[in-house]
């Protein structure tokens, strides 16, 4: 794998249905040498020739001998298409080579060789495009002997042109591996729509006795001995720069924010307007609910949150929005429930999602809004508060060593039969933790 399996064939394949010249000069020589062949004889002429240091590969009349072939070939445009992708491929895994791809006599691809240490993103962006450059999120992902780099696209961004951009290399290679595009596919699963594919180019090095190469012709697949660690290495590597750019949740203490403004007419619960028209609207007086005779009811609808409406298109509007109004027969009186009986098992039906960070919510015929980021955070509080059960420790495939100080080494000490019980198990050493388990909540998040 490291030396990507050249052995020669291929020369000797196209030179077969083509004219083929090598000229080629090493630093050491005063006079460069020259190979042609051509057809199927396989003769090979050998004469000295003039030429800097460097090889030159010319391959000329393709299919000129093989005339039943040309006839499965493309348009030149399309043939083309194929080169100009084979050559991206390359430069993709060789930033240290600058190439230039020509066609009818004029440069259509240059890609300038980038110098150790330099930035990379400029050919990035000469080969993948502005677009993917803008959305890239760079990888630095260790673990052993295996390295993950690259970048891959904010998956809230990604558009059909971006998801033709996948590229993976191993030491080098380019490859189409499912185990490693599952492992993408999945670590981008929870921000992408189900028509929709991550964009990515990542490097993975391992090392080469772990890969058994011989699995496809062209070498496009590998089997990896340890394929569950690799796998779970690059989900996890993907998923931690991803779940860095998520907004950080409001605290616990504060308090679901009502709308800063009331809800613009016409805005029915399935998101879309259906009942904008040009037509006037009628002014109705709003409505309210009666205050609730305990803590058990949600609250009631906020003042100015009735729009008008006409009858002919308001109805369903209407009934959705305003409460009904109290029955006028008596009834017998109900039970008093404790404050948090009616709302411990459902905050009530979800209408539709407003500005994508609060909830439009229905329960006995009140309309009420709940903050989504704060309802996260209540939600992971309460998971991770100790209940009769002892918390179940789940431990990690790649056990994560951090770094830390004398007195954060003695704080963990002091209070690991405490983390114990939240199902956090560590090991410390001299300057470092290594955490070997984590509860359930914890395991798919960025623990560094």
């Amino acid at each position: 794998i490291i030396s990507l399996g050249f052995r020669g064939e291929a020369l000797a394949s196209i030179s077969s249905v083509s004219r083929l010249t090598l000229t080629s000069r090493t630093a050491e020589q005063q006079e460069a040498w020259q190979a042609y062949a051509e057809g199927r004889d396989m003769n090979v002429t050998v004469k000295p020739a003039a030429h800097p240091v460097g090889t030159t590969l010319e391959v000329l009349d393709l299919f000129y001998n093989t005339p039943a072939r040309r006839k499965f070939l493309r348009t030149e445009k399309t043939e083309f298409s194929h080169i100009d992708e084979i050559i991206r491929r390359i430069a993709l895994a060789r930033f240290d080579v600058t190439i230039n791809l020509s066609h009818n006599g004029k440069i259509v691809r240059q890609y300038r060789a980038v110098p150790e240490g330099g930035q990379k993103e400029r050919r990035l962006g000469a080969i993948c495009g502005t677009a993917f450059l803008e959305q890239a999120l760079a990888i630095e992902w260790q673990h052993g002997d295996l390295t993950l780099r690259g970048w891959v696209a904010d998956p809230n961004h990604t558009t059909p042109a971006l998801a033709e951009i996948q590229y993976c290399y191993v030491n080098g290679r380019m490859m189409r591996d499912r185990l490693i595009n599952h492992a993408i596919r999945q670590a981008c699963e929870d921000k992408l729509g189900a028509d929709q594919q991550p964009a990515f180019v990542l490097y993975l090095e391992i090392d080469p006795h772990q890969v058994d190469v011989n699995v496809h012709p062209a070498k496009h697949e590998v089997r990896f001995h340890q394929s569950r660690l690799v796998h779970d290495f690059i989900y996890q590597g993907v998923l931690s720069v991803l779940q860095q750019q998520l907004e950080t949740p409001l605290p616990l203490d504060d308090e679901p924010q009502p709308a800063p403004r009331p809800i613009p007419e016409n805005r029915v619960a399935a998101g879309r307007n259906h009942f904008a028209e040009p037509a006037a609207r009628e002014p109705v007086a709003p409505r309210y609910s009666p205050a609730p005779a305990s803590g058990s009811r949600p609250a009631a609808p906020w003042p100015n949150a009735q729009p008008g409406y006409q009858k002919q298109q308001g109805e369903v509007y209407r009934q959705l929005l305003q409460t009904p109004a109290p029955m006028q027969k008596p009834k017998a009186p109900e039970p008093q429930e404790p404050a948090l009986a009616a709302n411990s098992q459902s905050f009530g039906r979800v209408l539709t999602i407003v500005h994508s960070d609060c909830a439009l919510l229905e329960r006995d015929g009140n309309i009420s809004l709940l903050s989504l980021p704060v309802a996260e955070r209540w939600l992971r509080q309460a998971q991770l508060t100790p209940g009769e059960a002892p918390v179940c420790a789940q431990p990690l495939l790649i056990p994560l060593r951090l770094k830390v100080s004398a007195e954060e080494k003695s704080a963990l000490e002091k209070a690991q039969s405490a983390l114990a019980e939240l199902g956090i198990d560590f090991q410390s050493d001299a300057q470092h933790v290594t955490i070997r388990a984590v509860p359930l909540p914890l395991r798919q998040q960025n623990l560094q």
